[in-house]
């Protein structure tokens, strides 16, 4: 009878709370469009760290880029792997550590010392010549990347919690992108893109707060041992949910973007005929090719087919006009996580995108983020102000839906605090966003600080609140 109960006033109050969502969206939207355009953008943050000082040697700028391409990933490769190995020893994820070092090799520290010390005002380990390169490197990896995601998606997670796990994630979605359009308000004059209308930011500016990193988070279970407690399964549950939801979410949101509103509805008709064709077709294909290797390890073939299906799912999902990472993921959530294929994939791939080519998206994201550009106490008042309503947003709805859930208030606690990490994937879909065109390079060094700042957070936060029942498997009180 009480999990019947729970079940009805989460399904009350999710039913509410996406209602809500929308008219309130709507409403935000009515008066961001009453704004003044944003003033142009001066040449300098427009630029962003992609530009050349005027002061740098044309020599050094113009010489063969494959020298400098092969320093600059064994650059932020070995930098990377130092500052990870010092951060995870303080209990702290390794991709922060990576990600600050694709940060402090470019403009933001390394540049910013050669300006001031050698007269040169860019990285020389990282200069910009190396971007266009860097940038396909970095595109190919993430690509990978978020297809070694997908395999990682695990649909039986949310058999025995379906309907929390959804309601739960959902409203860890809803509240920060309301929270998100709302702070697009106050933004869009002062950050915004000149030639983007409000619609636009503010979608992106929910999307963008509504992250949660599946991959982080299921790393910083797997460290504390608490991956296979109730606590931990429910995170990884709703981290699962979100992932999905959060990849469509910005799929919709880049197609509106791409199409200015006026052909946004040709680009959703195409995205959800490529999603059901994936699964009503593709699906089953790839059910036969498990079938065929009969439990044993991939052949060639096998491996042509998957990386050509692989390439072919990006392709047309970047032509349909919602960016490549979303069907590379969505053709490995159609692979069984467990079947021999995919566990080949992973252990085959797994050193390969994480040691070699994202080392490539943290430098290219390095040389586009220039905390300078971040000037004033106002507009760090700002960056504070983007942490905070992140923050709250993701704490605030998990705890509230997982409250309605039935959990209880320390086990509630700690999934909002677990929901709010974002780490490598909010990085993707800012990346995604500064190429788009819809925020200024900025608000994206403002974004990527968040990033960090929010799963830094989590693990310090997470030992606050943990206690020795956590670490031992026990009953959730939940509506099934």
């Amino acid at each position: 009878m009480a999990g019947q109960r729970c079940w009805w006033r989460l399904s009350i109050f999710y039913v509410l709370l996406a209602a809500g969502c929308v008219a309130a969206f709507f409403a935000i939207r009515a008066i961001g469009e009453r704004l003044p355009l944003p003033l142009p953008t001066p040449a300098a943050a427009t630029a962003g760290t992609m530009s050349v000082s005027a002061g740098a040697p044309l020599a050094t700028l113009t010489a063969d880029p494959l020298p400098r391409l092969l320093m600059a990933l064994a650059a932020v490769i070995l930098t990377g792997r130092i500052l990870a190995g010092l951060l995870e020893w303080i209990g702290q994820p390794p991709v922060i550590g990576e990600v600050l070092a694709g940060i402090a090799l470019g403009p933001s520290m390394l540049g910013w010392i050669s300006r001031d010390w050698l007269g040169v005002g860019v990285s020389p380990l990282m200069p910009p010549e190396v971007a266009p390169y860097l940038g396909v490197i970095a595109q190919l990896g993430i690509i990978l990347y978020m297809f070694l995601v997908g395999l990682e998606f695990n649909a039986g997670l949310l058999k025995s919690h379906a309907h929390a796990a959804v309601a739960i994630s959902h409203a860890s979605i809803i509240v920060p992108f309301l929270l998100g359009s709302l702070l697009a308000l106050g933004l869009f004059t002062q950050l915004a893109p000149a030639d983007k209308p409000f619609t636009s930011f503010a979608l992106f500016m929910g999307a963008a707060l509504s992250v949660t990193a599946f991959p982080v988070l299921a790393r910083i279970l797997t460290d504390r041992g608490i991956a296979h407690t109730n606590l931990g399964v429910m995170a990884l549950s709703c981290a699962a949910v979100d992932d999905v939801t959060a990849w469509c979410l910005l799929a919709f949101v880049s197609g509106v973007v791409r199409s200015e509103i006026t052909g946004a509805v040709e680009v959703i008709l195409l995205s959800l005929l490529y999603i059901v064709g994936m699964f009503a077709f593709i699906r089953p294909l790839a059910a036969r090719l498990i079938a065929m290797t009969h439990g044993k390890g991939l052949s060639a073939t096998a491996v042509t087919i998957v990386f050509g299906a692989l390439l072919v799912s990006a392709l047309i999902t970047e032509r349909i006009g919602i960016h490549a990472v979303f069907g590379a993921f969505v053709l490995g959530v159609i692979i069984p996580h467990d079947s021999r294929i995919a566990q080949s994939l992973k252990s085959g791939l797994d050193q390969v995108v994480t040691v070699l080519l994202l080392p490539a998206f943290f430098a290219y994201t390095g040389m586009r983020t220039q905390i300078g550009l971040v000037n004033g106490w106002n507009q760090w008042l700002i960056c504070a102000l983007i942490i905070v309503v992140a923050s709250l947003g993701k704490f605030g709805g998990t705890l509230l839906a997982a409250r309605l859930a039935g959990l209880d208030w320390r086990t509630s606690t700690s999934l909002g605090i677990l929901m709010n990490t974002r780490g490598l994937m909010e990085l993707i879909v800012l990346n995604i966003g500064l190429d788009l065109g819809i925020i200024t390079p900025t608000l994206f060094a403002m974004m990527v600080l968040m990033a960090l700042v929010t799963t830094l957070a989590t693990t310090p936060l997470l030992t606050l609140l943990q206690q020795q029942d956590f670490a031992q498997p026990g009953s959730l009180q939940l509506a099934k």
